[in-house]
């Protein structure tokens, strides 16, 4: 049954991924890429994946849509399209994704018992990590506690995304403003 759940959710999200490529209404755009986001974020949930799931569905669907709303407002809300077909970027897209598709091929089966990563750090923090950090939840104490340094950087980088976004959402208005007051 939850092969048949992903499956559903997957090919809505290729749905809406053809509907993004399709329209040029910018903020139709972005509502789909919403949409999107919080379809990752259900099938991280089906897939048990609650944390990556929360994370998906405040990032993904909340603050990058309001962010990308606010750079609607002040930029058009319209797509300027150029008449010709430009293969170079297909084509960088083609080669990343075939580089992508091939270094998963030596991966490990998903929910394979025999993975690496089942072998060695996952029985020592299933075993140890109550009682080591006093978290009664495995994934939360993995994150918060022996993976404390990572969560910090991550949230680093966020931080500073937002910051770069403001900046450069900034930098246009003051721009516009010093040339009003040179006429």
């Amino acid at each position: 049954m939850e092969h048949l759940i992903v499956i559903v959710l997957l090919s809505f999200l290729a749905i809406t991924a053809v509907a993004i490529v399709m329209l040029h209404d910018l903020v139709a755009v972005v509502m789909l890429f919403g949409i999107f986001s919080l379809l990752s974020a259900v099938i991280f949930l089906v897939l048990d994946a609650v944390d990556v799931a929360f994370t998906e569905a405040a990032v993904g669907a909340g603050i990058s849509t309001v962010l990308m709303l606010g750079t609607l407002a002040l930029t058009t809300p319209k797509e300027k399209t150029s008449p010709r077909f430009a293969p170079i970027p297909l084509l960088v897209v083609i080669i990343t994704g075939a580089a992508l598709v091939y270094g998963t091929l030596d991966m490990p089966r998903y929910g394979d018992p025999t993975a690496a990563i089942h072998q060695h750090v996952a029985p020592r923090y299933l075993e140890r990590a109550p009682r080591e950090t006093g978290i009664p939840n495995v994934v939360t104490a993995v994150l918060a506690s022996y993976r404390g340094y990572d969560t910090l950087g991550e949230v680093t980088v966020i931080f500073t995304a937002g910051v770069g976004v403001m900046l450069l959402l900034g930098s246009p208005r003051r721009q516009t403003k010093r040339k009003r007051g040179k006429r």
